[in-house]
């Protein structure tokens, strides 16, 4: 039986160097600068007396929950990817990791590149491997026509270059 594109084991577990980087920085920083900061504000909130009615006591235990919450997201996600940190040996295709100019059919140009679902960003032109986009895209060379199923229709681009 074929698994929905929705469920965890289907998403691609790849990540960049840089992004994987990111992530273990952010788990860092939770782990050894914020949760601490948040959890001597507890107490210190929690030295006061009844807790309550204490408002600094109540918030600094929500934000710790969410910490707390990131951090286990974090942590399990990291267990779980796998670090792309080599170019294909074909450069020339369009693989994880590479940066696709593009040019649709109006003449405009669109840089992307083709990273983990946990890196994906927008305004950086990064997107994430599992999109339509990603995924019509692989293993395309300059030249190759791509058409792209979008939620507003189909959309064609001309690859025109490739670079990792």
């Amino acid at each position: 039986m074929k698994r929905p594109h929705s469920t965890p084991s289907a998403v691609s577990p790849y990540i960049t160097p840089e992004g994987h980087r990111r992530m273990y920085e952010e788990l860092t920083f939770l782990w050894k600068v914020r949760r601490p900061q948040v959890t001597q504000a507890v107490a210190e909130a929690a030295a006061m007396g009844d807790r309550s009615e204490n408002a600094e006591y109540i918030y600094g235990k929500k934000q710790l929950r969410q910490i707390d919450s990131r951090m286990r997201f974090l942590s399990k996600r990291l267990d779980e990817l796998v670090v792309v940190d080599r170019i294909p040996e074909d450069t020339s295709r369009i693989f994880f990791g590479a940066w696709v100019g593009l040019e649709d059919s109006e003449g405009n140009t669109y840089a992307y590149r083709i990273v983990g679902r946990d890196e994906f960003d927008p305004d950086k032109g990064f997107i994430s491997i599992d999109s339509p986009m990603a995924k019509a895209l692989l293993r395309k060379t300059e030249g190759d026509e791509v058409v792209v199923n979008r939620p507003n229709g189909t959309s064609a681009f001309t690859v025109l270059s490739v670079r990792y």
